[in-house]
C-alpha cells in the first residue's frame, strides 16, 4: 500500500457511517480532534525513537502517517498538495528553505 492508496481510502471512508469506520468516527469529531490524535501518535513515535525499539517505532510511524492523512483530510488538504510542496522544495537547501519562511 502506498500513501496515495491510504489517502484514497481515508477520503472514501470520510463519508462512511461513523459507527462502521474508525476513520469516519475520527473525522466526524472534527479537525481539532484529528489534530490532537495526530499529536498523540507523533509523541508515541518520538518515545519509541528515543527508546530505540525499532519494531515499535515502525508501528508508531505507521500510526503517525495514517493520522497525518486523516488530519489533512479533515481540513481538505490533498496529499498531492503536500507532495507538490515537497517537490517545490527539492533542490533547495533545508537551511535556505527554512530561512526563507516568514517569521510570525
Amino acid at each position: 500500500m502506498t500513501l496515495d492508496d491510504l489517502a484514497r481510502t481515508i477520503a472514501a471512508r470520510a463519508s462512511a457511517d461513523p459507527d462502521s469506520s474508525w476513520t469516519a468516527k475520527l473525522l466526524a469529531k472534527g479537525p481539532e480532534k484529528c489534530a490532537e490524535k495526530f499529536g498523540e501518535e507523533a509523541v508515541e513515535a518520538i518515545i519509541e525513537a528515543v527508546k530505540g525499539d525499532r519494531a515499535r517505532l515502525t508501528s508508531e510511524a505507521a500510526d503517525v502517517l495514517f493520522h497525518l492523512l486523516v488530519m489533512l483530510q479533515s481540513r481538505g488538504v490533498a496529499l498531492d498538495d503536500v507532495m507538490a510542496e515537497l517537490a517545490h522544495r527539492q533542490g533547495t537547501s533545508g537551511l535556505s528553505e527554512k530561512a526563507s519562511r516568514s517569521k510570525d
